[in-house]
């Protein structure tokens, strides 16, 4: 795969994992205004390969190309010292400016702009250790948007989080690649979520497998099923004029 110069991340064969590879060598991009998303059963590598892509585990083998800087959102974060939230979100600008700088007038701007876009600006000033889970997931994604890298990268970030939250982020993600014309990447459950806001869909399938493609071609109800081992149907639905598509588990029923 050749690099193109609107692609800001680009994977060339990459096999990953503990210490032998998880799936069949890997080659796919993420584009400048892109939402990508990662789906597959728990356990079969999604943060395993997130964590591959910004190199906190280096690859077995295989190349990965990054335009512009990448920035991690975990799904959770341990501090050892009870930082105020606006502290916390400065912390993403270390990466480029240094471990021990002293953030100006600019900088705290922007981190309470980051913050204003996830609806959470009042909790500038509190303690981050206080927050609930979803809360602190929040102040995380925020702690990445400063860094204003060209890669954002996301493990899960609505695990935590209740409906309206949920909406909070899945409209910042879409922002992120329309707006700020970022390459967003995400890990999910839940491929109602990657048909809403992203373009490309990367599903892991059992036995080293995989697919990567538009969600339209990827998340469709027989891939779902190989992925999960669950039925799915696929329903298109319109509310005021607005097309929605969704995808509904036929769980079974308990008697």
């Amino acid at each position: 795969m050749a690099l193109n110069i609107a692609d800001c991340l680009v994977v060339q064969r990459l096999q990953f994992g503990p210490k032998v590879a998880l799936f069949s060598p890997m080659s796919f991009a993420c584009c400048k205004g892109e939402v990508c998303a990662i789906l597959g059963a728990n356990g079969c590598g999604k943060t395993t390969l997130l964590h591959s892509l910004v190199n906190i585990q280096p690859p077995l083998s295989g190349d990965i190309l990054v335009q512009g800087g990448i920035g991690f959102v975990p799904q959770s974060s341990v501090l050892a010292f009870s930082y105020r939230v606006i502290d916390v979100v400065l912390m993403g600008l270390a990466q480029k400016i240094g471990l021990f700088f002293q953030p100006s007038g600019d900088d705290e701007q922007r981190a309470l702009a980051a913050l204003a876009d996830l609806a959470i600006v009042e909790l500038a000033d509190s303690i981050f250790t206080q927050l609930s889970g979803g809360q602190q997931q929040l102040v995380l994604i925020a702690r990445a948007l400063v860094a204003d890298c060209s890669v954002i990268a996301l493990d899960e970030p609505t695990s935590a989080l209740d409906l309206h939250n949920q909406q909070v982020v899945l409209q910042l993600l879409r922002k992120l690649a329309r707006r700020d014309n970022k390459c967003v990447i995400f890990t999910t459950h839940d491929p109602s979520h990657a048909l809403l806001v992203a373009d490309k869909a990367l599903l892991l399938f059992p036995q080293g497998k995989w697919q990567f493609d538009c969600c339209n071609k990827v998340l469709i109800p027989s891939n779902i099923q190989q992925a999960y081992g669950i039925n799915v149907e696929q329903v298109a639905f319109t509310v005021e004029q607005q097309t929605y598509k969704t995808l509904i588990p036929l769980f079974g029923l308990l008697d």
